[in-house]
């Protein structure tokens, strides 16, 4: 639940996912990327000191009765003035804030004590933090800050990041190559190989969860979102099933898995980057589900065949079934497409950005058609609400019909009732 929040992200309230549900429903995080061409080392060895190589030994100490953080509390704006608000979600709200020591700009994260109802809920929270602890400080990942605890909420302060979300970046750029998807995926992948490196396996690599650090055209892209992230353990065969329904990987559905996950995960990024679409697809999340475990990888409709070989031999190796034998981490950062300039700059059919785009609008309208049934929504969340559903209007009528909407909903494997449709329809009409 953690990371770099963006100025123009909203922040999904859905609650978090359970230990038997893949398409989790999160406190979530949104993506954006760079397209920064490395003349550098491919990717970047990281020297965690010995406190950090250990951190999994390290608990936070309850050396304070009835704190969740285990020490004092203290007042947050004593050392940061909170601005407007970024996002608001189920646990929370985003906030823009300035340290007032420095006057440098920050993103808070305050999360409402009141809603962590259970241990576990508490327990993530101190988990997620540590999980930012260990890893803030290298390349591509969000550089966390502190965090501050008063009677009534748990503040997370953490780098903001401004740039936007990754596909919003891609399809506003308007060009895109081979070359472009390269230098991102050089970058997530980078991210899953320090986070190797140092003992973490993210368990829910996505585009939401990469933000832009500015707008700048070669701004780097920073990991955010460890709130399922665990210190892996020697030997452990994980069992529990977390992630996001279009990226969990196989070996997770079947219950047995390690951190050959996560580069599954960055596999099907890399095909809808070249794509437009995920590579398991279904009305149904219980269909996506079955797509992955067949593993049927679609090769052969545009615009596959107009890529290079190259690309494809990566994105197969990445989306090995067997986990035991699929490329790893460090492997893709060595591969030809990624180090050898294979990857051309020659752009790909602009409609694998149509369809990248109506991907994007599909996930938010998913995740708000979820909150508005929880929550009400803000004025300014309808509005939103409304301009996406304009991707839904398919006879362009300026409005959208309880047909439309019906069909939009099905079309993202939306398990919504009939009465919950209707309820969804009234908040935006």
């Amino acid at each position: 639940m953690g990371g770099c929040f963006s100025k123009n992200r909203y922040l999904e309230g859905d609650g978090k996912g359970t230990s038997n549900r893949p398409g989790r429903r999160r406190r979530g995080n949104t993506g954006v990327a760079s397209y920064q061409h490395y003349k550098h080392p491919v990717y970047y060895h990281p020297r965690p000191t010995a406190q950090q190589r250990h951190a999994h030994q390290v608990t936070v100490k309850s050396s304070q009765p009835g704190t969740i953080l285990g020490k004092p509390y203290e007042n947050i704006r004593a050392h940061y003035t909170l601005g407007r608000e970024l996002g608001r979600g189920q646990y929370g709200v985003i906030y823009f804030c300035t340290e007032n020591s420095t006057r440098r700009n920050y993103a808070c994260k305050s999360i409402l004590k009141r809603k962590l109802v259970s241990r576990k809920d508490t327990e993530d929270i101190k988990r997620e933090i540590q999980m930012m602890q260990h890893l803030s400080g290298q390349p591509n990942i969000v550089e966390f800050k502190g965090a501050y605890e008063d009677h009534y909420s748990v503040h997370l302060v953490m780098e903001l990041c401004a740039g936007g979300e990754l596909f919003d970046r891609i399809i506003a750029r308007g060009y895109y190559s081979e070359k472009d998807a390269a230098d991102i995926i050089r970058q997530i992948v980078n991210v899953v190989y320090i986070c190797h490196f140092m003992g973490v396996m993210h368990r829910d690599l996505k585009p939401e969860n990469f933000l832009l650090t500015s707008k700048d055209e070669h701004t780097m892209i920073k990991a955010t979102d460890f709130g399922l992230s665990v210190f892996i353990e020697q030997g452990k065969v994980y069992r529990d099933i977390v992630g996001s329904a279009y990226y969990v990987a196989p070996e997770v559905l079947r219950r047995s898995y390690g951190k050959e996950a996560d580069v599954w995960s960055a596999g099907v990024i890399l095909y809808i980057l070249l794509s437009g679409v995920p590579p398991f697809w279904d009305e149904t999340e219980k269909g996506i589900f079955h797509a992955i475990l067949q593993g049927e990888i679609d090769f052969h409709s545009d615009p596959w065949p107009s890529i290079s070989n190259s690309a494809k031999d990566l994105v197969r190796k990445m989306l090995t079934q067997d986990a035991k034998s699929r490329i790893t981490s460090a492997e893709v950062l060595e591969h030809p497409w990624l180090q050898s300039g294979e990857a051309s700059d020659k752009p790909i059919d602009s409609a694998v950005l149509s369809r990248m785009k109506q991907f994007r609008a599909m996930n938010k309208l998913k995740k708000l058609a979820l909150k508005v049934i929880a929550e009400n929504l803000s004025e300014e969340e309808i509005k939103g609400l409304k301009a996406m559903f304009a991707n839904m209007d398919t006879d362009n009528s300026g409005t959208i019909t309880y047909e439309e909407l019906k069909s939009g909903l099905a079309r993202l494997g939306s398990k919504l009732s009939e009465a919950e449709v209707k309820q969804l329809m009234e908040a935006v009409s």
